[in-house]
């Protein structure tokens, strides 16, 4: 069976997002890249932007399963909040598109990732290259977005190997 899943990390003015596909046990990439909203645009407009831009997204690749970051609140609360309304709109489009949505937290996928929930962003995007045969991914948005792709790949690989186990 076939797996599509599409990561996202959610932004107000960049919202990266990275496509992995499962196959029997496999992690393929598909692709990744980033949607860039103009910031001089007001923030309803961005977020309005951002909804046809991912909906667009999520045309293209129809994923079954959609993994956004978890909001984590900084010193900026303004920051947080308008994170938390482009959240939102990423997904209220998955809804939309049928497409199921799971939630992880930063420093969860680091550690699921690289081994370490305070790797660097670097670190994170030197695992992804090789663990998807990827030889550039040029924006940390897309990266970010692809760790939760893969991260998410490899929680239920570990969930199918358990149940296998449990049911022998």
């Amino acid at each position: 069976m076939s797996l599509t899943i599409l990561g996202v990390d959610p932004g107000s003015r960049i919202t990266g997002f990275g496509v992995v596909r499962v196959e029997n046990g496999r992690i393929e990439h598909i692709n990744h890249g980033v949607i860039l909203l103009n910031a001089e645009d007001a923030f309803p407009l961005r977020m309005k932007e951002l909804g046809s831009a991912f909906r667009e997204v999520m045309e293209k690749y129809k994923p079954h399963q959609v993994v956004i970051e978890k909001i984590f609140l900084g010193k900026n609360a303004d920051s947080a909040f308008k994170l938390g309304h482009a959240r939102g709109v990423v997904m209220y489009e998955a809804g939309l598109g049928g497409s199921d949505v799971f939630e992880y937290a930063t420093r969860v996928v680091k550690k699921g990732v690289t081994g370490s929930g305070g790797a660097s962003k670097e670190d994170v995007q030197a695992i992804l290259k090789a663990v998807l045969n990827i030889k550039v991914i040029n924006r940390i948005d897309a990266s970010d977005a692809l760790a939760m792709a893969c991260h998410h790949a490899f929680e239920l690989k570990k969930k199918s190997i358990l149940e296998r186990a449990v049911s022998l």
